[in-house]
Order: structure tokens, then C-alpha cells, then sequence
């Protein structure tokens, strides 16, 4: 099948045509979630040097006495500390992948790709600048700490004046920066590789997130299907697909494995997250790891093998 200019121009203007009017509920899903999430969470705080009041602590021996805070002592029996929150925010990028491939979801779930990534960047967004800390899309909007920063994201990636990519621009955050890369990173696994030696080259540090389709784990075909890249347009037809079932497995394990080895080569981490799994699980996890917390789970990376993305519909991504 020849894919044409027209025909991706067409199918570019109805995927933002699609992006446009899905915000408004990806927005509320997104502060929904964070609201449920931000329960119990302290954000990033911790105490240190700065100017506004964080907690009351026990007064330990060996103190200097100036540090204890007579007033909130007289009320117990106790000695206690006035402690500072720590004051060093900084700045955290997030860029959700918008391509082509991300506007796909199966008959096992109700979500796109797309939507779920965007829903996951602006729940973090939230808690992040909730915990005090500066978010910012690369090559879509600066840091900001606004607290409308939902709105802000979703206005910014609108009114983007570029295409969407499978991978983020070339930008180079500062070393004190934090990256959070959500896509299906479907991409060659040495264009995947590459870009995220780019990225980390200033020392920053990072997480990447990969955001599947059950679909593109499981493999669920059989028969004669058309399997159609949703970028180029390529298309390949396998007389009886399940036979390229365990090649398929095979592949997709050797792609998640190098782009792991490379995060974490960098000292990044690496997570897998599926679509039919809630967007809340990877979001605690997510934020527990960039608070350094060591106790969190990672989402599972969903049952059976690791696949190479596929289309359901007979779009290989």
C-alpha cells in the first residue's frame, strides 16, 4: 500500500484534531489521579537550609540549646527542634512521546498510548510542583512552577509548532536536572540508545518509562495479517502470524534489555508500564524513585514475555 504526503498529512491533522479534544479529560483524569496519589505524600521535601517551617522534631543530645524551640516544647514533656524545609528546587523535564505509534489502543483496553503518557506527565507534573520543584517539556515549554502547570502543559503541547517525534529533541538539561521520558520507544533500538546517551550526557539524571499496549506483550495473533507502521507507512503481511510469535518475543527482549543496560549504565532507571494496569501504580512508583525512596515496586511489566510493539488492528508500531 503506498503512503503518500497527502495521506500522512491527513492522518497528522486528525491525530491533533484528536489530541485537541481529548485535554480537557485528559487533564481531569490527571489531577483526579494526582489528588488520589498526593494522599500521604510529602512531595520531595526534606529539611535543611531555607526560610519556611517544614516539622517539629525531638531535641537529640549533644544539641546546641539554642536550637530548641521553647514554645512548642512547654506544651509536652519533651525538648523539640523547629526544622526548615530544605530549600533547592530543581528543575524536572518531562517529555511524553505524541507520535504516530502512541495513537493506538487495542480491544484490551479503552486508552490510547497517547493518552496515557500525557495523563501520567501531567499527574507528575502536579505532584512535582506541589513538592516545590520547577517542570518543563523540552522543546515545548520552559520550567514553570505555576501552579496551573496541568493547563500550561496541555496549552504548550497544543500549540506546538513542531511535529511530534518517536524521541525527544537534542537538548542538554543541567547536571542538577531530572529527566522523565514516557513513549513506547519503539524506535531502532540504536536511534532509542542514542538519544538517550544524548540526553544524559550532561550528567543529568533520569528515568525512562515505556508505555505499552498489553497487545504489544502478549502477541495475540493468529492467521493471515497485515501489519501496518504507523510512521512510514510500511506495511508486512505474515500468512499465519503466530508461527513469528517466539522470533517476536526474542526481539522485543533483546530491545528492552539494551536500552536497559544503557539506562542504567547512566544511572538511570528503567520501567515498563501497561495500559491495562492503572495509571496510579506507576505513578507511586515513579514518584518514589525520584524521591530516592528504595522500598518502591516497580510496575510489572505484564504477563507472559516481552514483545516487540504490534497493532492489534494490523499496525506494527
Amino acid at each position: 500500500m503506498e503512503f503518500d504526503a497527502d495521506t500522512a498529512v491527513r492522518s497528522a491533522a486528525q491525530d491533533a484534531a484528536g489530541l485537541v479534544a481529548a485535554m480537557p479529560r485528559l487533564v481531569l483524569e490527571a489531577r483526579r489521579i494526582a489528588a488520589s496519589v498526593y494522599h500521604g505524600l510529602h512531595g520531595r521535601r526534606r529539611a535543611g537550609t531555607g526560610e519556611n517551617f517544614w516539622q517539629y522534631r525531638r531535641f537529640n543530645d549533644g544539641e546546641p540549646s539554642n536550637r530548641v524551640d521553647w514554645r512548642r516544647s512547654a506544651r509536652d514533656d519533651h525538648l523539640y527542634v523547629r526544622e526548615r524545609e530544605w530549600e533547592a528546587a530543581h528543575t524536572v523535564w518531562i517529555w511524553p512521546d505524541l507520535s504516530a505509534s502512541m495513537v493506538f489502543a487495542s480491544p484490551l483496553v479503552w486508552e490510547t498510548k497517547r493518552d496515557r503518557a500525557l495523563v501520567l506527565a501531567f499527574a507528575l507534573a502536579e505532584l512535582l510542583v506541589r513538592g516545590g520543584e520547577r517542570v518543563g517539556i523540552p522543546g515545548v515549554m520552559p520550567p514553570s512552577a505555576s501552579r496551573r502547570i496541568v493547563e500550561k502543559m496541555a496549552e504548550s503541547l497544543v500549540h506546538a509548532p513542531s511535529l511530534p517525534q518517536s524521541l525527544p529533541p537534542p537538548f542538554s538539561p543541567s547536571p542538577l536536572a531530572e529527566v522523565v521520558l514516557l513513549g513506547d520507544l519503539w524506535s531502532p533500538t540504536r536511534e532509542v540508545v542514542a538519544s538517550l546517551a544524548g540526553v544524559s550526557a550532561s550528567g543529568a539524571h533520569g528515568h525512562v518509562v515505556q508505555v505499552c499496549d498489553p497487545a504489544e506483550e502478549t502477541f495475540p495473533y493468529s492467521g493471515r495479517v497485515e501489519f501496518r507502521e504507523p510512521e512510514s507507512g510500511a506495511t508486512l503481511t505474515i500468512g499465519r502470524a503466530e508461527t513469528v510469535r517466539a522470533d517476536y518475543v526474542g526481539r522485543v527482549a533483546a530491545h528492552r534489555d539494551a536500552i536497559r543496560r544503557e539506562a542504567e549504565r547512566r544511572t538511570w532507571s528503567f520501567l515498563v508500564h501497561r495500559t491495562d494496569r492503572p495509571a496510579s501504580e506507576l505513578l507511586l512508583a515513579l514518584h518514589a524513585r525520584m524521591s530516592g525512596g528504595h522500598g518502591a515496586v516497580p510496575p510489572r511489566e505484564g504477563t507472559g514475555a516481552d514483545a516487540l510493539a504490534a497493532d492489534p488492528t494490523g499496525h506494527a508500531a
